[in-house]
């Protein structure tokens, strides 16, 4: 991995172009106060923006420890070549045209690994990016306005996007942005590399990730594993929708795992917490960076407002948090403190009666922060301070920083609307350590994020293969006779064309079902429930397009998952498992983690179902063997395994549960031969 250390914190900074980019980074860098040596590199030009301008980078007095190269796409890997051979500390390349561009221009891809061959092991960032603020130490290698300050203490943000950090550097919520970086095309230098070195910077408290695409799997198993021992939460906003490899596909599985799916069960696995939007990525990293993850999704929720109260409750039903009810303890201190023309509920409602009285007010609210909480949420919007007199809501302010400071648990005042929370506001509650949050329903996501339970990320890294290609599927006796012997449970059958040569190893009922057809029960290529040879013949005849038939022994009836296998082309292999039988489209109910998982991943998933009740006794009904469905679900993920990427997609489906054991009632397979 190249040494980011020179080129973050540079204490000598070569700008070479001379161009309004070039002249742009060297007054950014001054006029953020940078403390090192700045130096001007122009072939001709004799000073830029007031500094002088050395005509190659061979002729500075130093080896700078980081440039930014503000030239043509040419002309920078040229520039790269020098400063790597100067030995220099890193370079941020500011030209397009690379591997971007290479739709439109093939010869941006041969560009890029000129680049790459250029730099060597010097890291570079880029190209096609704008660079990074260091705002720990007052370092700007960025070539525009930002809105960046200088802080102690702070959280990371890594993004492709120039435009999209520049806009995160603009933001009013109060949030300490430590460094902003950008990454580009990450042709040398990718994401996951940045924040494996900030995570050796004490002062970084969170790494927030806009991810366009992860690339290399095993730099960010390696990300998670670092951060999770360094306890530095990461958190996504990952975009794009990776498309996913349903070519072909023939299982109900596929149109269930697509999309997103295997970048939700990515992130999962490691432990990366996701946001869904900017303005909540956001408020994530400054609950992050303020509490770090709670302990907990059990919240408490303050208002004066009825209807307030209300849209807490509504807006928190979308998401994975509780709202416990009041211990005695607390209703005692909440009635000593509102006297008893207040219902107490949890989300409170404590009405004015005791507006402008602050010691009062931060008796009740204390109550509410109790031990169990693992966040209190005021719910407060402050007035426009250049129309209105704001000075009657300091109160509630003083009254959050004592409540805060009187129970040690975790608080935040949040304003309903995010331009109803004033910076000067948010600075003044973070110094307390009271978490500001700007908007509902980015607090709501925000600590549905910080609460999920925390997990150290698996040690065996995830199976990703090239894609199979020139599949074949194979016939139901060859998929289960291929999964039993990794120890799925399948029912005794036999194939067989309309002679039902071998009937009578079987014992009835059995179920005929016609071969070579995809979702039988779709087309009448299913018969259940024969009692004789009669009746299977029937059946048989009754299937016209049908020369061959696969004949078994009838399971008993049980609960019906589905558990399927897909490749995703960017996070390897997939495996789903939800509601089976016919109704498995119409009911989506699925979870979907990467193989390999542990048994422990696998229960955890089953308990994520809508229908995982089914599975432990609902209304009296006797519970299914949660340890044979696991085996079962393991067993799938065995054969998928030593198959070593032949694999196109499995389904069983469905998988029939009952109390003694886990039966394969139909399988497919679609592998390379």
């Amino acid at each position: 991995m190249p040494d980011l250390s020179r080129l973050l914190n540079p204490k000598s900074l070569a700008v070479i172009g001379g161009g309004a980019w070039g002249e742009a980074v060297l007054h950014q860098a001054r006029k953020f106060g940078y403390r090192g040596t700045l130096y001007a590199v122009h072939p001709v030009k004799p000073e830029i923006a007031g500094i002088r301008a050395y005509s190659s980078v061979i002729d500075l007095p130093e080896v700078p420890d980081a440039a930014f190269i503000g030239i043509n796409r040419e002309a920078t890997i040229g520039a790269v070549e020098r400063m790597r051979k100067l030995d220099a500390g890193g370079a941020v390349c500011f030209a397009s045209g690379y591997a971007e561009a290479s739709g439109e221009d093939i010869s941006g891809t041969d560009a890029q690994a000129r680049l790459l061959k250029a730099a060597g092991d010097m890291p570079i960032l880029g190209p096609n990016c704008y660079g990074f603020i260091n705002a720990l130490d007052s370092v700007a290698v960025w070539p525009d306005q930002h809105g960046c300050k200088r802080v102690d203490t702070g959280v990371a943000i890594l993004t492709q996007s120039s435009n999209i950090s520049i806009n995160m550097t603009m933001q009013t919520r109060g949030l300490p942005i430590g460094y902003m970086i950008t990454a580009g095309n990450q042709a040398q230098t990718t994401q996951a590399h940045i924040a494996l070195a900030l995570l050796d910077d004490p002062r970084v408290t969170a790494i927030g990730l806009h991810i366009e695409g992860f690339g290399d799997l095993r730099h960010w198993e390696a990300l998670a594993a670092k951060a999770h021992a360094k306890s530095v939460p990461l958190v996504a906003l990952k975009v794009g929708k990776s498309i996913h490899a349903q070519a072909a596909t023939i299982s109900h599985t596929a149109s269930l795992a697509g999309g997103d799916t295997a970048a939700q069960a990515f992130l999962d696995r490691l432990g990366i917490l996701r946001s869904p939007d900017l303005p909540s990525f956001l408020e994530t990293l400054k609950l992050l960076h303020i509490a770090g993850p709670l302990a907990s999704n059990q919240t408490s929720s303050i208002s004066c407002s009825g209807g307030e109260a209300s849209l807490v409750a509504d807006m928190a039903d979308h998401h994975d948090l509780t709202f416990p009810e009041l211990t005695i303890e607390q209703k005692q201190s909440l009635f000593n403190a509102l006297g008893p023309k207040v219902a107490l509920a949890n989300p409170l409602d404590y009405h004015t009666y005791i507006w402008r009285d602050e010691d009062a007010m931060t008796t009740a609210w204390s109550a509410m922060a109790a031990p169990h909480i693992a966040l209190t949420l005021v719910v407060l919007d402050y007035p426009r301070s250049d129309i209105c007199d704001a000075s009657d809501w300091a109160c509630a302010t003083n009254a959050a920083l004592r409540m805060r400071k009187a129970t040690g648990n975790p608080v935040a005042i949040v304003a309903t609307l995010p331009e109803l929370m004033p910076e000067a506001i948010a600075a003044q509650l973070m110094e307390g350590g009271v978490i500001p949050f700007a908007g509902l329903a980015e607090a709501l996501n925000a600590v549905e994020a910080a609460s999920r339970p925390r997990k150290s990320p698996p040690s065996e890294p995830v199976l990703k293969r090239p894609l199979a290609e020139a599949t074949e599927t194979l016939s139901e006796f060859d998929a289960k006779t291929a999964l039993a012997a990794f120890g799925l449970s399948v029912p005794k059958a036999i194939q067989t064309n309309h002679s039902a040569t071998g009937l009578d190893a079987l014992t009835f009922p059995v179920v005929v079902k016609a071969e070579g057809m995809a979702h039988k029960s779709d087309v009448g290529g299913v018969i259940l429930d024969c009692n004789s040879r009669a009746e299977v013949r029937d059946a048989m005849d009754s299937m016209t397009n049908a020369t061959s038939f696969h004949v078994e022994e009838m399971c008993d009836a049980g609960a019906e998952l589905l558990v399927g296998v897909t490749q995703d082309p960017a996070q390897g292999y997939l495996l789903t498992i939800g509601a089976g039988g016919i109704l498995t489209e119409l009911l989506n109910d699925t979870q979907s983690v990467l193989i390999p998982s542990t048994p422990e991943a696998i229960k955890q998933a089953l308990t994520r179902l809508k229908m995982y009740p089914l599975l432990t006794g609902y209304r009296g009904a006797a519970p299914c063997n949660i340890d044979a469905i696991t085996n079962a679900i393991l067993a799938i993920q065995s054969y998928v395994i030593a198959q070593d990427g032949t694999v196109a997609e499995v389904e069983v489906n469905p998988l029939i549960c009952g109390p003694d054991s886990a039966v394969a009632a139909d399988a497919l397979i679609r592998r390379t031969p």
